[in-house]
């Protein structure tokens, strides 16, 4: 064997040992985990029980951006593997729609059930309209509430991170263009991005301008330490323990002193390890990926329950546990019914 042919046998070989590496994680694990903390702490707020209030402890907002420092990871690869833009838009678009569409509409008609209005004056009403309208366009915010229903307040309060999420998928390609694997300033451009992102973040939270702050330019900070653990997988994977045990102390750090400096990248830093360690748990999406139907029918089912008064007029934790398995039995049909049809 030549010394050439040696070394290009070396250099596959450590390449595919590569793609293993970036292929088996706990991304299925780690979402139905962040969807879980989302569901507990939706669960404490929406369910006006005394007894589950203890669930509005859940931490929402780190599970969300756990979310987003996913998406900065998965779809970057998505992207990149993805043999033209057209390709990569049809894929990322068929995994978020329908699903989507499908909520929106199911909530419209489904809901006129639990309806103070009748059936008549329902539908006959402008605002069942204007909510599948602007729903639909991911403008949530535009028509949130459905007449009769849940007595006037947000039908899906969880839907505002897909307009989000939409969004990141056009971002990609032109964060690819400007701050790609072929351009050598790459790091240190999108670590300018992070930072420009968490001036805009906390800038309209001093204002307590919240929903300002969770727009894209906020939520940046959040999806680019996906896209740089990506970038650099190979040197983070070499020392993720010592960068695990950094990211630690520095949430904590951010926490107590009640800032976003670097949290927001230790965030991602932490989901990161989890999904390249305990090895365990790389099957754990083998019989489906429900994440996604349990993270987006989650709230009105849990307001169904509270309109109807079953946290109320039976035991909170029984029907907490009823509710839980409504959801996990709806995420489950979502995804073997309607989801990966689209797939």
């Amino acid at each position: 064997m030549s010394t050439i042919h040696f070394i290009k046998k070396v250099i596959f070989a450590r390449k595919k040992i590569q793609m293993q590496d970036i292929t088996k994680n706990n991304f299925d694990f780690i979402r139905v985990l962040l969807a879980f903390i989302v569901f507990l702490g939706h669960l404490g707020t929406l369910s006006n029980s005394p007894d589950l209030k203890i669930f509005e402890y859940s931490p929402i907002e780190i599970a969300v951006f756990g979310f987003f420092a996913v998406s900065g990871f998965l779809i970057a690869r998505s992207y990149e593997r993805s043999s033209s833009l057209k390709s990569y838009l049809k894929k990322r678009i068929k995994r978020i729609v329908p699903a989507y569409l499908l909520v929106i509409f199911l909530c419209a008609i489904l809901l006129s059930l639990v309806s103070t209005y009748s059936f008549t004056e329902y539908f006959s009403n402008t605002q069942v309209y204007k909510y599948l309208f602007w729903n639909s366009l991911f403008l949530n915010f535009k028509a949130p509430w459905l007449p009769g229903v849940f007595g006037n307040q947000a039908v899906n309060g969880a839907l505002w991170t897909l307009k989000i999420e939409m969004c990141y998928y056009f971002a990609v390609p032109l964060l690819f263009l400007l701050f790609g694997k072929n351009n050598k300033y790459r790091n240190i451009s999108l670590v300018i991005l992070y930072f420009l992102s968490l001036v805009y973040l906390n800038y309209f939270e001093s204002l307590n301008k919240i929903s300002l702050a969770k727009q894209l330019p906020g939520t940046l900070s959040y999806f680019i330490p996906g896209m740089l653990i990506y970038f650099n997988f190979d040197q983070f994977i070499k020392h993720k323990n010592l960068i695990f045990i950094i990211a630690l102390a520095t949430v904590w750090i951010d926490l107590y002193l009640k800032i976003q400096l670097f949290s927001p990248m230790m965030i991602g830093a932490i989901v990161m390890y989890i999904a390249y360690s305990f090895k365990f748990l790389n099957n754990f999406g083998k019989y489906g990926d429900f994440t996604y139907g349990i993270y987006i029918f989650h709230f009105p089912i849990i307001r169904t329950f509270q309109t109807l008064g079953l946290f109320e007029d039976y035991n909170p934790f029984v029907m907490a546990l009823v509710c839980m398995l409504v959801v996990i039995a709806v995420g489950v049909s979502s995804w073997h019914l309607y989801e990966k049809r689209f797939l």
